[in-house]
């Protein structure tokens, strides 16, 4: 097990994602990850340090730190820690300085900030639509979506919905295959007139199974048998309306949404 700080000044979200994106390369490793969190002040850089130590008596080796400090005084605090530290400000923001010809503005917080209104208010209206036309909800809307999502009950619809709408602003429905619609291998009423818009999510049998299970437990809905059943049928109905698909089960939401967009073509709005 080896402990992982990532730390940051704002939300620590970006530290987060490169961090994790770094450490998905070493599969064979436990990682114990620890957010720190809004590292604003002396006080709290001073205590970030001490957990970083503690970590470091505590495993018997360094931690591994992440860290989008904009503080060149919290930032050296951080070096004395005893952990290995990844300075992603330290490691580009120079670099692009000598490239631009021009300082940066070290100031903490602008990618997070509400900076356009108009990109503000594009992606609330995208996730109202994404909530409002989930799990087959509201057809009738179906006109103004970029991409509507179709496959199984749990095989990863919401989610990605939700993520096309906040990060690139994609007005995304979904659209469950239920038993009914699985004995045929028509696409459903709803769907028909929509076809170039349709994109499905499969997944494979036991990773369903694994996700019907943690819902209901020991149901006929969560058997394998069911799951294998209901796989194979929506990537028949799939292959049969050249549908295209994708396989979720190995792959982060991340990834399904930049497939998605590349396969499908779609620009995002902000």
């Amino acid at each position: 097990m080896r402990t992982v700080f990532f730390i940051s000044d704002r939300t620590g979200i970006t530290a987060e994602v490169l961090g994790n994106s770094l450490l998905t390369q070493f599969g064979d490793i436990q990682f114990k990850r620890v957010n720190l969190a809004f590292i604003d002040n002396l006080e709290k850089a001073h205590k970030a340090v001490s957990k970083i130590k503690s970590a470091l008596e505590v495993d018997g080796q360094p931690p591994l730190v992440f860290s989008t400090q904009i503080s060149s005084e919290y930032r050296n605090l951080l070096s004395s820690s005893g952990g290995v530290v990844f300075d992603f400000f330290d490691a580009f923001i120079a670099k692009i300085e000598d490239t631009l010809g021009e300082k940066s503005s070290h100031e903490a917080g602008l990618s997070h900030g509400v900076i356009d209104t108009k990109i503000y208010a594009s992606r609330i209206e995208s996730i109202n639509f994404a909530l409002t036309n989930d799990d087959g909800l509201n057809a009738k809307n179906y006109d103004n979506a970029d991409i509507i999502l179709t496959g199984v009950s749990r095989s990863g619809k919401t989610p990605t919905c939700l993520f096309l709408a906040l990060q690139y602003g994609i007005y995304a429905a979904n659209y469950p295959l239920i038993e009914e619609d699985l004995h045929s291998m028509n696409l459903p009423e709803a769907l028909k007139q929509h076809k170039e818009k349709l994109f499905g999510l499969s997944i494979s049998p036991v990773r369903l199974q694994s996700i019907r299970d943690e819902r209901r437990a020991n149901s006929g809905y969560a058997s394998i048998d069911q799951c294998r059943k209901e796989v194979r049928r929506a990537e028949d109905i799939f292959v049969e309306n050249k549908v295209p698909f994708l396989d979720t089960s190995q792959i982060s939401i991340e990834e399904i949404a930049a497939r998605i967009l590349n396969k499908k073509k779609l620009k995002r709005r902000y």
